[in-house]
């Protein structure tokens, strides 16, 4: 059994190879050939952080003989800033560390093969599923980008971008003038492109084929007055896009289901503006199962429904089957919700991952029977 860090991770997995993978499995999902879980967390107050709370984070698939369980421990806080902006910030044991596992099982035996990091694997099995929706339905002449948003994933969808695309110029903005900086330099080098800096988000939108947003942000990032025809719109969540930016898109497709149907308990009827306060979603969470009185889960944001929104459309295994059209026409709007088959991904990559390190002699071994045991469970 293998024990696989990040650093490793980054020597073996190419965008290239993880959209080829995510394509493989996405097409097996159609077929019946594999199969997955979307994610669901599980919330607890914290104790020693009065203002976050604890989140077990887990999701599943299988493709190709392999099983995967991506696993995240977090504490979470739901800052606001000096605009009135909500983002997400967490963080395992102190600030600036972060868990998060993902472990790999045989489906033709059950026996454990492997544990990743899932730092460099989630970035890239990210920008990999923005890359395919961006294959799929962006226009084939697309060369431009304005991407909101300067950190991990502005750079990983950018790379998945380059891979389906002949990417010649970006146009960037995110609202600390020196990360955005920093973001066009590497971008410039790594890929060998136009990469300029704006300080004004609207700038973005002008003359781009591609409208990428990649922020932590709880609030609409996608402005439907400010797309224009032609272009094509991918987000990282869901908070990202509200109603008038979807109604401005053309055609719509999530890449797959983002939540689980849950039984009646799971909600709750109580005094409030709203009338119904739903325990089953909160804040980035599809699923969520809540710990806590009621003052504790005042801390929680509220739940987020652009999902509503967003869970209504054809999915990329429609496209791809035939069900229903992408992109028809040069003029059209076209938009892709990045979610839905995260369990899958990290089935399809992560078995990428350890052939690679199996075939290379890399990673580190850790006896198998640490983890086996003679008690029936």
């Amino acid at each position: 059994m293998l024990f696989i860090h990040n650093d490793v991770v980054e020597d073996v997995l190419t965008m290239k190879d993880a959209i080829s993978c995510l394509e493989k499995a996405f097409g097996q999902l159609v077929e019946g050939l594999a199969t997955h879980r979307p994610r669901c967390d599980l919330y607890a107050p914290s104790r020693v952080n009065k203002k976050g709370y604890y989140r077990w984070g887990t999701m599943e698939g299988y493709n190709d003989g392999i099983f995967a369980i991506r696993m995240k421990s977090d504490i979470v806080t739901w800052p606001v800033d000096n605009s009135g902006n909500r983002t997400e910030e967490k963080y395992c044991r102190e600030e600036g560390t972060y868990c998060g596992l993902v472990f790999l099982f045989s489906a033709d035996n059950g026996e454990p093969l492997a544990i990743i990091n899932d730092g460099i694997i989630q970035h890239v099995r990210v920008g990999a599923g923005a890359g395919l929706g961006t294959k799929l339905l962006s226009r084939e002449d697309s060369e431009s980008v304005g991407m909101l948003g300067s950190g991990g994933m502005a750079r990983t969808f950018l790379a998945a971008f380059c891979c389906v695309r002949n990417i010649r110029k970006v146009k960037v903005y995110s609202p600390t003038k020196v990360n955005r900086e920093l973001y066009a330099e590497e971008m410039r080098l790594k890929h060998s492109i136009e990469v300029i800096t704006v300080d004004d988000p609207q700038l973005v939108y002008e003359d781009v084929d591609i409208v990428s947003s990649c922020t932590d942000t709880m609030e609409p990032t996608i402005r439907g007055d400010w797309l224009e025809a032609g272009q094509h719109v991918t987000i990282v969540n869901a908070f990202e896009i509200d109603k008038d930016g979807l109604d401005a898109c053309d055609v719509k497709i999530r890449q797959g289901i983002q939540g689980l149907k849950i039984l009646e308990d799971a909600f709750e009827t109580i005094d409030g503006s709203d009338g119904l306060t739903i325990k089953a979603s909160r804040g980035h969470s599809p699923v969520a199962f809540i710990a806590g009185n009621n003052e504790e889960r005042e801390r929680l944001p509220h739940r987020n429904s652009s999902r509503d929104i967003v869970n209504v459309f054809p999915s990329y295994g429609d496209v791809i089957s035939g069900r229903v059209n992408g992109r028809e026409n040069s003029e059209q709007i076209t938009f892709y919700q990045n979610s839905g088959m995260q369990g899958l991904q990290f089935s399809a990559v992560g078995g990428h991952v350890l052939k690679k390190c199996l075939n290379a002699g890399l990673g580190r071994k850790i006896p198998t029977e640490w983890f086996m045991q003679n008690i029936r469970d």
